[in-house]
């Protein structure tokens, strides 16, 4: 999902050659209709969301909605080449001045049929899982250095992302359920062997949220492998942490298992 800039036009039209639909945010007003008006229009009703602040803690979002079926017009200079769009348009805008963030600021436009208030919040929570869309992209590009790859074959390169994905998955998974399940059982997300290491590894969470024994034990655990100082004013732990930790507790199982296995090459 990207802002709506001049050079993106092309793939709005590219996605309707394909058969294809799309759900993009708008970084600025369009002229709309004969080009007297832009695309702003009336409230529609209100839709509650989760945000987290920069702290790391969750809280509540009231959005006022907006949405409306109108032709979208191309930039002033490109109007001679492209034709208008019918499009619809949602904006969703956050009432009142949020503490320790920005207030929530939407403009979203849409092939896609948005028939009533439902279709639109169905849109919104859509775009909602942006950040974890993005967030996964960057493990992959960032701790899994996907772009650094020098394989020379489609095929190769293939099965490599194939692993990458799984990995990258893993970590965000792992730090999304942190937060949502965080007295789960560990075993829902690690091994016996990794929760066996993480003890003779880490004697503690060192963390007053955690209760020992519980999934946010042993994933504040592994963050701490990463560089993760478990603070007590400490957001939970992000992906970066829990990727450097799960990574350096593979290379330790892996050497507890050649260890295992007696001396190699002998």
């Amino acid at each position: 999902m990207h802002s709506y800039r001049r050079p993106q036009k092309r793939h709005l039209r590219l996605t309707q050659e394909l058969g294809a639909h799309f759900l993009v945010r708008a970084c600025v007003d369009r002229l709309a209709g004969d080009g007297g008006h832009t695309i702003a229009t009336s409230v529609k009703g209100l839709h509650y969301i989760d945000v987290r602040d920069d702290k790391g803690e969750m809280t509540k979002a009231a959005l006022e909605i907006k949405f409306k079926r109108i032709a979208v017009l191309p930039p002033i200079g490109t109007q001679n080449r492209y034709p208008a769009l019918d499009l619809t348009v949602i904006h969703a805008s956050e009432r009142g001045a949020p503490k320790g963030r920005k207030p929530i600021e939407w403009k979203l436009i849409t092939d896609l049929p948005v028939r009533g208030r439902s279709d639109a919040i169905e849109k919104i929570n859509w775009y909602a899982m942006r950040r974890k869309t993005e967030m996964f992209h960057k493990i992959l590009k960032s701790g899994c250095r996907a772009e650094d790859s020098k394989l020379r074959t489609a095929e190769r390169l293939a099965n490599l992302m194939a692993v990458f994905c799984i990995l990258s998955w893993r970590v965000l998974w792992l730090t999304m359920l942190n937060r949502t399940a965080p007295d789960a059982s560990p075993k829902m997300a690690l091994t016996d062997t990794e929760i066996a290491l993480l003890d003779e590894l880490i004697s503690g969470a060192r963390h007053r949220r955690c209760r020992p024994g519980t999934l946010a034990f042993y994933l504040t655990k592994l963050a701490r492998l990463g560089g993760y100082l478990a603070r007590a004013a400490d957001p939970p732990p992000g992906n970066v942490v829990i990727w450097r930790g799960l990574s350096r507790l593979t290379d330790i199982e892996l050497g507890a298992e050649i260890g295992a296995a007696g001396n190699v090459g002998n």
